[in-house]
């Protein structure tokens, strides 16, 4: 008798970010601005690491793939953000919306999965430099990353399966910019405690885990550098692991706050601007981390644009 009640929703409304109508024109040139840098800058990291030869190590073949899930994490909400605010009618339809989750986990996820395989690559090279390239073989390094990849196309596929299995009732609004599964969940007129028990127990293994592994990473870093205190051990290894540092600040950060932290006052308008903080955000600013505090990126930039300056 529930189901005769029900009508099914063939798209869901977005309500996007809490923007005045006479401010949207401008924060439209903002986004689109921020999602152009997104793009350019790590098209130009994984390029550069492509084009130079000096680059072909473990270490910036972990960047080349994390800049490629930067580019793609953000190209899943950012498009569809900037069709919307320009629209009278922000809609996408009800399988868009499964799509737009399942890729948006699928990059997070991978994110946080290249991050683990990073802080272990500068493990192995602080706390092991004379047996780094055995350790770090190209073998190891593929391996790492073709397990990220399969890990979080499982985690991905399971959360969308489980949604697609949920009915929604007449409301269909979204408030928020994107199909955010936390919000669907809220939005079903279905039994979620299957969904919420499986994304509490997947969240343990795609976020707390690898962001302990990664405290656990520097922590035996530390304590190696501690071992054999020198002024230039300390510089070397807080230039080798700073821009990883930052990074892993800005992604953990604003996800465990988020998601594993939530409070009881969290509103919408708090947690649409800290969504938009690790969607939009730290995926641009991931390549200025990298390329501004890394004279290797530097190097490469200077060495590959003098060779087509030369060739020209």
């Amino acid at each position: 008798m529930k189901m005769e009640n029900q009508s099914i929703v063939s798209e869901f409304l977005l309500l996007g970010l809490p923007i005045e109508p006479d401010q949207r024109d401008l924060f439209y040139a903002l986004f689109l601005a921020m999602y152009l840098t997104t793009v350019l800058g790590n098209l130009l990291i994984i390029l550069l690491i492509h084009l130079d030869s000096h680059l072909h190590t473990p270490m910036y073949f972990f960047l080349s793939n994390l800049s490629f899930s930067d580019l793609c994490f953000s190209s899943v909400t950012m498009p569809e953000l900037l069709q919307n605010m320009q629209s009278q009618v922000p809609s996408i339809p009800y399988a868009g919306c499964l799509t737009q989750m399942y890729f948006f986990m699928f990059f997070g996820d991978l994110e946080s999965f290249l991050l683990v395989a990073m802080a272990y690559d500068r493990y192995v090279a602080i706390c092991f430099p004379l047996h780094y390239t055995t350790i770090m073989s190209p073998k190891l390094c593929f391996s790492l990353v073709a397990l990220s990849w399969v890990q979080t196309t499982f985690n991905a596929l399971l959360h969308t399966l489980l949604m697609a299995r949920l009915c929604f009732c007449a409301d269909n609004v979204i408030p928020h910019f994107f199909c955010d599964m936390s919000v669907l969940l809220k939005l079903s007129c279905s039994d979620t405690r299957v969904n919420e028990l499986v994304m509490f127990f997947m969240a343990g293994l795609t976020v707390v885990i690898p962001f302990l592994l990664i405290i656990l990473s520097y922590a035996r870093i530390l304590s190696s550098i501690l071992k054999v205190p020198s002024a230039g051990g300390i510089c070397k290894a807080f230039s080798t692991c700073g821009s990883h540092l930052s990074v892993v600040s800005l992604f953990y950060g604003i996800i465990i706050a988020l998601y594993l932290c939530p409070s009881a006052n969290n509103s919408t308008v708090k947690e649409t601007v800290m969504s938009m903080m690790y969607t939009v955000v730290t995926p641009m600013l991931n390549p200025f981390i990298y390329s501004l505090r890394n004279r290797d990126m530097k190097g490469a930039l200077g060495r590959v644009f003098c060779k087509k300056i030369f060739v020209c």
